[in-house]
């Protein structure tokens, strides 16, 4: 049995099988993702899901269903479901499925009579393009099929409905036919690897709802175009293979293709191997260029997640070719930003005060894995040039004090992870002197120190030493307060919330704080902030403890940052709790990887969302697939694997 498999029972459970979804990319920023029973709940949903920068930099809806029916005696049973208004479903296909399970790609099951069919998908890697594979594995009598294409040619941002505007008219190609609704946008080829009949007969399903944007407070009604149906007929143990792309293809190369890209796919066999594949659909090669996104469905690259995901999605799963290419893409655009031109950078975020900390760290953790040699040769000059901007104060926004720290401007941007806004300011203004910003800062020292020592260059490794020392005893001085670490410290004012973000002063290879102040921080954090699924944003003792992400956007936005878990800070958390306990600690981080593997069966198979509510039942939101979150949780099973060898 698969290792995520979902059976009957649950998959004609609506109430169930609605809120599990799955989503897949092509390593291009192209993706195909609906629920377990191919309802679409959000308007970001699709099977084909496609960047297209003629328009913008947002990605389009082309294909937004594909329904089919099989056809016995002249009887139809109609495969495919859609939510209509008032909590209406039609035309309930899902009571048909028996199972559904991901091993190597999505495989769905359905039976009607003595009709059992199996439906497969994939996308091309690098193309835009989908295939799904029907196979007829039981049937007693001759057997039609029939495919109805619901089609969306809008943003993932918008919602449409129906226009005069709307180009019907269709084109014959090879086994299949191409449209193209709206200008700007580029043909959709819908085609078979066999041969069929099409009957064009254009037709508006109006009112279809995405109840996850519902929930949202957005828009969550629109229409959608079906322009008719492909209609041919299978035998027993015979495959039939759909593409939809913006290309046309052979279909004699449909067979082939398939067979090629599916050797590509990993096996989930286990958590590591269920993450390593999700980790991978976080690539993005544009040209030249590749970039790690920072989650789906609707995220783009974003220096921060980055530089904080990167290690875990490459370093750990050796996948040093991608780390070679994110890094070549990086660095470019560093080196821009470092120069004062950001004009043709892509990478959003790289004046965000931690961005070029946490780019130094991912350094460092190529040093563990590689060697201080091989990062030294790679990556000194780079790390100094860092050092030396922000001395110098040409960062935007960081700015160090006669006291060694660095000081941010918070209150009018956003300057650190917990960036939610209102009214165009931050809801958490984290301002001055902020905790994980500093130990950052003293870790960039030390490690640059370490590069620039290993490069040769005795006399600048002192100074970076010495600039350190003095920032470190300023750190105690500044945030500790006893027995944990204030959030951040402006002025008179110190923030006494307990917040995740002290434990990165733990969990850095150069820790500022000594071995019993680690603990301490480490024991409150534990207390306080621990769940299942990763660290609360906020103690629950705290008046503005708001633990559910629920609500319009205003009321997200609110409690974004102030309570509800978010899974990522579980790596920092792992790294703090085995500095402190050593083996020992090993059955603890253990045991609680266990919350994280039962979440691969719940709101993404095979993935983790962005944040989960801060009480239980610490029910997942945000983005369906998140890069930190599963980055981290691959670095604490990468370093278990490692220490347990030692």
């Amino acid at each position: 049995m698969s290792y995520l498999n979902f059976d009957k029972t649950l998959l004609i459970n609506l109430e169930k099988s609605l809120s599990k979804e799955m989503i897949r990319t092509n390593r291009a920023g192209a993706y195909n993702s609906t629920t377990l029973i191919d309802c679409n709940t959000r308007k970001y949903h699709g099977q084909l899901v496609i960047p297209i920068p003629e328009i913008d930099d947002t990605n389009h809806v082309m294909l937004s269903s594909l329904d089919e029916s099989v056809i016995q005696h002249g009887a139809e049973f109609n495969l495919g479901i859609h939510k209509y208004e008032g909590n209406n479903f039609s035309p309930n296909g899902h009571k048909y499925i028996r199972q559904f399970d991901c091993e190597a790609i999505s495989r769905t099951i359905y039976r009607v009579g003595g009709v059992i069919l199996s439906k497969e998908r994939l996308l091309v890697s690098f193309e835009p393009r989908l295939l799904i594979k029907y196979t007829l594995l039981e049937a007693h009598s001759p057997t039609l099929l029939r495919f109805k294409p619901f089609l969306a040619f809008r943003s993932v941002n918008e919602l449409t409905k129906e226009n005069d505007q709307a180009n019907t008219s269709y084109n014959e190609n090879q086994n299949g036919i191409n449209m193209c609704l709206y200008d700007n946008y580029p043909c959709l080829h819908m085609q078979f690897s066999k041969k069929n009949t099409y009957n064009h007969q254009p037709y508006w399903y109006k009112n279809i709802e995405y109840y996850k944007e519902q929930e949202r407070g957005y828009d969550f009604k629109e229409d959608q175009l079906a322009p008719g149906y492909f209609e041919m007929p299978i035998k027993k143990g015979e495959s039939i293979i759909f593409s939809a792309g913006i290309s046309e293809i052979s279909p004699r190369k449909l067979n082939a293709l398939w067979d090629e890209e599916l050797k590509r796919r990993i096996h989930r066999t286990d958590m590591f191997s269920t993450l390593k594949n999700s980790a991978q659909q976080f690539y993005k090669r544009v040209g030249d260029k590749t970039y790690l996104l920072a989650g789906y469905p609707w995220f783009t690259a974003r220096a921060r997640d980055q530089f904080i995901a990167l290690p875990g999605s490459t370093l750990c799963i050796d996948r040093m070719d991608y780390y070679e290419d994110i890094m070549k893409t990086s660095l470019e655009e560093i080196e821009r930003f470092l120069a004062g031109n950001q004009q043709n950078n892509k990478l959003q975020g790289l004046d965000d005060p931690d961005a070029l900390l946490w780019f130094i760290w991912t350094l460092q953790q190529y040093s563990i894995t590689v060697s201080v040699e091989e990062a030294a040769k790679k990556y000194e000059k780079i790390a100094n040039d860092i050092i030396n901007f922000i001395r110098k104060h040409n960062h935007p926004n960081l700015f160090i004090d006669k006291n060694g720290l660095l000081y941010v401007n918070g209150t009018e941007k956003p300057a650190t992870w917990m960036n939610a806004m209102e009214d165009g300011r931050p809801i958490t203004p984290r301002t001055g002197y902020v905790v994980e910003i500093n130990a950052l800062w003293y870790n960039a020292l030390k490690f640059t120190s370490l590069l620039t020592r290993q490069a040769g260059n005795e006399n600048s490794a002192d100074l970076l030493d010495y600039q350190a020392e003095i920032a470190r005893e300023a750190f105690i001085q500044t945030f500790w307060n006893g027995t944990y670490l204030y959030d951040y410290v402006i002025d008179n004012y110190h923030d006494k919330e307990v917040r995740p973000n002290m434990l990165v002063a733990v969990s850095l290879p150069f820790s500022p704080l000594d071995k019993q102040k680690q603990k301490s921080v480490l024991d409150i954090c534990t207390k306080e902030l621990l769940t299942p699924k990763g660290l609360r944003s906020l103690s629950p003792k705290s008046g503005n403890y708001r633990p559910n992400y629920i609500g319009g956007m205003l009321e997200r936005n609110r409690n974004y940052h102030n309570g509800p878990v978010w899974p990522f800070t579980f790596g920092t958390y792992a790294y703090a709790y085995l500095r402190i306990y050593k083996k020992s600690g090993i059955s603890f981080i253990e045991r609680m990887l266990v919350g994280f593997e039962t979440e691969m069966t719940e709101l993404c198979v095979g993935t983790l969302p962005e944040l989960f509510d801060g009480n239980p039942p610490f029910k997942g939101h945000g983005g369906m697939s998140f890069a930190i979150s599963v980055a981290e949780i691959l670095r604490v099973l990468d370093y278990l694997k490692k220490y347990e060898n030692e």
